[in-house]
């Protein structure tokens, strides 16, 4: 009489073929790291160490060195990573300069006043040079990017707040020889008190990044400076 075939791992008969394995074998646990040792980054948080590097190459090199190869090799990732989240480099701009004015927005929303606006806007631009860099290079941006144009207009909005306050647009224009247009002849304008306003605060942030205030401003604190220049130039509100 021929014996079944015995299995080797259990001893229990199997008539038709090899036994089943005692325990099945689950999937394989997920590497924390990627070849060479680099950590893989979890989901959500690629994003944001692009737009990180991407801030340290601009406050470095400029726009111009973004390499969006180069920034997922700094990230340690595979060079389509970056395009899965911004699409090109241009979407990448664009999202720098959308967060950029919602930082801008928070700021202004916290001032007591239009000097204190000012200060502020000097304050954001010295914090944040790589994004008030972005912003207003409006060649580098997708310009009807609805993230953009949203913050961009909240921005807009927290400065006229401030403008707002004061009541007409000959309280804001200085009565001095330096002013090309007489209190009297000012009117009620607030958007152009504002336009004053933003072209003092804009043009001194981008003189001081640009280091060409080195020279006036020496070791003094730029907020202060710009607080004595706008109290040459305005009126305190």
């Amino acid at each position: 009489m021929t014996k079944s075939p015995r299995t080797p791992s259990t001893g229990r008969t199997s008539p038709s073929g090899p036994a089943e394995p005692s325990e099945p074998s689950g999937p394989a646990e997920p590497s924390a790291t990627k070849p060479g040792g680099r950590h893989a980054y979890h989901h959500g948080d690629l994003r944001r160490a692009i737009v990180t590097a991407a801030l340290d190459v601009i406050s470095a090199e400029g726009p111009s060195a973004l390499s969006l190869r180069d920034l997922a090799r700094r990230a340690g990732v595979s060079h389509a990573a970056p395009a899965h989240h911004f699409k090109d480099r241009t979407g990448l701009l664009t999202a720098i300069a959308a967060e950029g004015y919602g930082l801008l927005a928070a700021t202004l929303a916290e001032a007591a006043d239009l000097k204190d606006a000012g200060v502020r806007y000097v304050r954001f631009a010295r914090e944040h040079p790589a994004h008030f860099q972005v912003m207003f290079t409006p060649e580098l941006l997708r310009g009807n990017d609805l993230e953009l144009t949203t913050a961009r207009a909240l921005a807009g909005e927290r400065l006229r707040d401030a403008v707002s306050e004061v009541s007409t647009a000959s309280e804001v224009f200085a009565a001095s020889a330096a002013s090309a247009v007489p209190p009297e002849d000012g009117g009620a304008d607030a958007r152009l008190a504002g336009v004053a306003a933003w072209s003092l605060a804009h043009g001194f942030a981008t003189l001081l990044l640009s280091h060409n205030l080195d020279g006036p401003v020496g070791d003094q604190d730029p907020e202060d400076v710009f607080r004595t220049l706008s109290g040459m130039l305005f009126r305190a509100t």
